[in-house]
C-alpha cells in the first residue's frame, strides 16, 4: 500500500482539468434535472451537486491507489464511489441544519431531497466510474499494444541484422574461393598472365575487403567494387570479355547491401561468359523508374543464356534473402532472357 503522502500527490496529479470540467458539467446537468423537484434555490442545489461530484472524483482517484489482494482494483473504485455518494450528500446537508443530524432525518422535505440527491449521485457517479474505468482499460490496452509492437519491431530488426551478418559470412568465402580458383586455373595452365592477375587480385582484395561488412555501403561503392572485379576478370580473358557500366550519378548515394550486385556479376561470368567459346559482353547499370517509386539495377550478359544459368547455386537464393532483409517484401529479383542469347538479371528496389 502506498504511503498517505504518495497517495495524496498521485491523487492531485490525476486531478486533471478535463476530469474536473467533466464532473462539474455532469453536476450542473443533475442539478438542472432535479431543480423542479426542490424548493431550494437552484444555486444552492447546484453548489451541493458540485461539491458531491468533486468528492466522488477524489474518492475514485484515491481508491485506485489502494492495493490489496482480495478484490480487483476496479471493483474497489466502484464500491468506493457507491459508498461515498450518500456520505457526501449527508455532509453537504449538515451546514444547512447547523450540524444537527436529526434535523435532516426528521424533516420530510429535507429527507426526500437528501434521498433524491443521494440516489442521483449514486447512479451518475457509478456510471461515470464504470465509463472512466473502461476508458482507462482501453488506453492501457492501446499502450500495451504499442509497446508490444515496438518490442516486436526491435526483435525483427535484430533478427534481420543477424540474418544479414550470416548471409555476408556465406557470401564472402564463396566470392574469394571462386576468384582464387580462377587464379589457380591460370597457374596450372602455365599462363603468362597468372602473375599479373594475381597481382591485380591482391590489389583488388586490399581495396575490397573493408567493404564486405560495411553496413553503410552505397550503390556507388558497389559499382566501384564491380568495376574492379570486371577489370580483374578481363585480365583473365581479355579476348572473351567486354563490359560496360552505366548508372546515373544521383543513384550512387543509394543505400545498397554490400556485394549484392557483385553476386549477379559473378554469376554472369561463371554461368554466362565462361561456358561459351566466344565469350560475351556484360552490362551493369542502374536507373530510377518513372515516378521515382523504385530503382532498377541490372546485370546483362550475352553469354550462354537462361538454360545454362537457371540453376545458379546459392548465390541468387542468398541475394533474394538479403534484399528482403535489407529493403522488405517489395524488393524483387527478376531473371529475363536476352535476345538472341544471354541473361538479364534485374533488382527492383524501393526508394
Amino acid at each position: 500500500m502506498n504511503s498517505p503522502d504518495a497517495t495524496a500527490l498521485s491523487t492531485l496529479a490525476a486531478l486533471t482539468l478535463k476530469r474536473v470540467l467533466t464532473v462539474l458539467a455532469l453536476a450542473f446537468a443533475v442539478a438542472a434535472l432535479l431543480n423542479p423537484l426542490f424548493i431550494t434555490p437552484f444555486i444552492v442545489l447546484l453548489g451541493r451537486t458540485m461539491v458531491i461530484a468533486m468528492v466522488l472524483l477524489l474518492v475514485f482517484i484515491a481508491a485506485g491507489h489502494w492495493r490489496q489482494t482480495w478484490l480487483p482494483v476496479w471493483l474497489v473504485r466502484v464500491l468506493a464511489v457507491g459508498l461515498a455518494a450518500p456520505v457526501a450528500t449527508f455532509i453537504v446537508y449538515l451546514p444547512a441544519v447547523g450540524g444537527d443530524v436529526r434535523a435532516v432525518l426528521s424533516n420530510e422535505w429535507r429527507l426526500s431531497g437528501f434521498i433524491l440527491i443521494a440516489l442521483s449521485s449514486l447512479m451518475v457517479g457509478t456510471l461515470l466510474a464504470l465509463g472512466s474505468l473502461y476508458r482507462e482499460r482501453d488506453a492501457q490496452a492501446r499502450s500495451q499494444s504499442l509497446q508490444f509492437a515496438l518490442e516486436r519491431s526491435t526483435l525483427e530488426r535484430q533478427a534481420l541484422d543477424a540474418q544479414l551478418r550470416l548471409l555476408h559470412a556465406q557470401i564472402e568465402p564463396h566470392f574469394l574461393f571462386n576468384t582464387l580458383a580462377n587464379v589457380q586455373a591460370l597457374v596450372e595452365a602455365g599462363s603468362p598472365q597468372a602473375a599479373a592477375v594475381l597481382k591485380s587480385l591482391i590489389a583488388y582484395l586490399k581495396a575490397a575487403m573493408p567493404r564486405l561488412n560495411d553496413d553503410k555501403a552505397t550503390l556507388g561503392d558497389e559499382l566501384d567494387l564491380v568495376k574492379a572485379y570486371l577489370e580483374l576478370m578481363h585480365m583473365r580473358m581479355p579476348d572473351r570479355l567486354r563490359f560496360e557500366l552505366r548508372a546515373a550519378d544521383d543513384l550512387r548515394a543509394l543505400r545498397f547491401p554490400a556485394m549484392a550486385l557483385l553476386t549477379l556479376v559473378e554469376n554472369a561470368i561463371r554461368h554466362g561468359i565462361d561456358p561459351t567459346e566466344q565469350g560475351g559482353v556484360i552490362e551493369v547499370g542502374a536507373r530510377r523508374e518513372a515516378g521515382g517509386t523504385a530503382v532498377r539495377v541490372w546485370v546483362s550478359d550475352s553469354g550462354a543464356g537462361m538454360s545454362e544459368t537457371a540453376a545458379a547455386g546459392t548465390g541468387l537464393a542468398n541475394l533474394r534473402a538479403r534484399l528482403k532483409a535489407f529493403y522488405g517484401e517489395t524488393a524483387q529479383v527478376e531473371l529475363l532472357e536476352n535476345a538472341p542469347h544471354g541473361l538479364r538479371a534485374e533488382l527492383v528496389l524501393p526508394t
